[in-house]
C-alpha cells in the first residue's frame, strides 16, 4: 500500500489542539491560583507536580483524607449563559465539604478541566472561581490540568473535576461510631440547588415550563439563570469551627440522594434520625420545580437538598452552643430532629416526618 504525502503539512493545532492557547490560559489563571495558597505550599503553578510540606509537628497521628467530585450538569447553565466565574466555587464545595464530614481540614486541591477548545479567558474565569472556593475553604489550589479534546467535545464544551486532600487526627475522626441516642441533628441552610439535581431541574424549568434563563422570575426576585447559577455554599470553615467549639459526632453533606440518604450514611445500625419537615420552608426554586413538573415530594427529596446543605449531629448539651456558633458565622441553622433507638432492625436510619409550611 502506498501512502500519499502530498499536500499541506499537518500540525497539532490543525488537529484541534492549540498549545499556545493553553500556555496563554495558564498565564491568565496564574494570578488567581497564586491567591489560593497556604504556608505549606512549595513552589508555584506550572510544575509537573504540586508540593505541599506536611508539618507533622502539628499532629500526633495524622490521617489523610481525600475526595474527588465534579459539578454535574450545572455546567450546562454556565455554558448557556457564558458565565464561568462561579462554577469553580461549586466544584470546590463538592470536594471540601465531603472532606470535612469526617473532621478533616482540607489542605489542598487539584483540578482537572477538559475542554473542546482552549479559550484562555474562559479557562481563567473557571479557575478564578476555583481559587475563590479554595480561599473560602482555607485550602490551597496546588495545581491541575487543562486538557484539550477536539473531536470528542464541542468548541464551547468543558467539564470539571477535582481532588482534594485533608488531614485529621486519628482519634478525632468523626463518624457513625460516635453517634448516640439523644443526639440532636442541626441543619445548615443551603444557598439553593447547590450542584445536584440539575438534570431534573433543567428538564422541568427549561423543557416543560419553557422559562428562559434570561427571564425574570418573581418568586426569585431575579432571573432563572441567576438562580440556577447561585454558587454552592461552602461549609468547611463553619464545620471546623463547630468541631473546635462543640461536641460534634458527625456531619452529613447533603448532595445527590438528598437529606435522608446522605444522613443515613453517617448513622450506625440500630439508630434512627427523626427529622421534622415543619422546621423549615424550602426555597421557592424547589416549589417551582415541584409545581411546574408535577414532581412528587418523595422524588424531590431524593433528588434535591430541599434547602439543607449540611447537617451536624451534636450532643444534646451542645445544641445551643452549636446554633450560636453558626449564627455568629452567618450560617442559617436550626434544630432539625433527634437521634433515637430504632424501633426494629429494619427501621430506616433517617426519616422525614410532617409537612413543610407553605410548600
Amino acid at each position: 500500500m502506498t501512502i500519499e504525502t502530498a499536500g499541506p503539512r499537518t500540525t497539532y493545532a490543525a488537529a484541534g489542539v492549540d498549545i499556545a492557547a493553553g500556555e496563554k490560559a495558564v498565564e491568565k489563571l496564574r494570578p488567581f491560583a497564586e491567591q489560593a495558597t497556604r504556608p505549606e505550599v512549595l513552589g508555584g503553578i506550572g510544575g509537573f507536580a504540586g508540593l505541599f510540606k506536611l508539618k507533622l509537628d502539628r499532629w500526633k497521628e495524622p490521617v489523610l483524607a481525600s475526595s474527588t467530585d465534579g459539578v454535574g450538569t450545572k455546567i450546562a447553565i454556565a455554558q448557556a449563559l457564558d458565565v464561568h466565574d462561579t462554577i469553580g466555587i461549586d466544584l470546590v464545595a463538592m470536594v471540601v465539604d465531603d472532606l470535612v464530614v469526617c473532621g478533616a481540614e482540607p489542605l489542598f486541591l487539584q483540578d482537572y478541566i477538559a475542554v473542546g477548545r482552549v479559550v484562555p479567558d474562559r479557562v481563567a474565569a473557571v479557575v478564578k472561581g476555583i481559587a475563590e472556593g479554595c480561599k473560602q475553604a482555607g485550602c490551597a489550589l496546588l495545581g491541575g490540568e487543562t486538557a484539550e479534546h477536539p473531536g470528542l467535545m464541542g468548541d464551547g464544551d468543558y467539564d470539571l473535576s477535582a481532588t482534594g486532600v485533608g488531614v485529621v487526627e486519628a482519634d478525632a475522626v468523626l463518624g457513625p461510631e460516635r453517634v448516640r441516642p439523644g443526639d440532636v441533628v442541626i441543619a445548615m441552610g443551603s444557598s439553593g440547588l447547590h450542584s445536584n439535581g440539575y438534570s431534573l431541574a433543567r428538564h422541568v424549568l427549561l423543557d416543560i415550563a419553557r422559562v428562559p434563563l434570561s427571564g425574570h422570575v418573581e418568586e426569585f426576585g431575579r432571573t432563572l439563570g441567576e438562580e440556577l447559577l447561585e454558587p454552592t455554599r461552602i461549609y468547611t470553615k463553619d464545620c471546623l469551627a463547630l468541631i473546635a467549639e462543640t461536641d460534634v459526632r458527625t456531619f452529613a453533606h447533603v448532595t445527590g440522594g438528598g437529606l435522608v440518604a446522605n444522613l443515613a450514611r453517617v448513622l450506625p445500625q440500630g439508630l434512627t434520625a427523626r427529622l421534622d419537615r415543619g422546621t423549615w420552608t424550602p426555597a421557592p426554586v424547589f416549589a417551582l420545580i415541584a409545581q411546574r413538573g408535577r414532581v412528587e415530594r418523595v422524588e424531590m427529596e431524593k433528588t434535591f437538598n430541599m434547602g439543607v446543605g449540611m447537617v451536624a449531629v451534636v450532643s444534646a448539651e451542645d445544641v445551643d452552643r452549636a446554633l450560636a456558633v453558626l449564627t455568629a458565622r452567618h450560617v442559617p441553622a436550626w434544630t432539625l430532629g433527634e437521634v433515637v433507638k430504632a424501633s426494629d432492625p429494619d427501621a430506616p436510619r433517617a426519616e422525614l416526618r410532617g409537612n413543610h409550611p407553605r410548600f
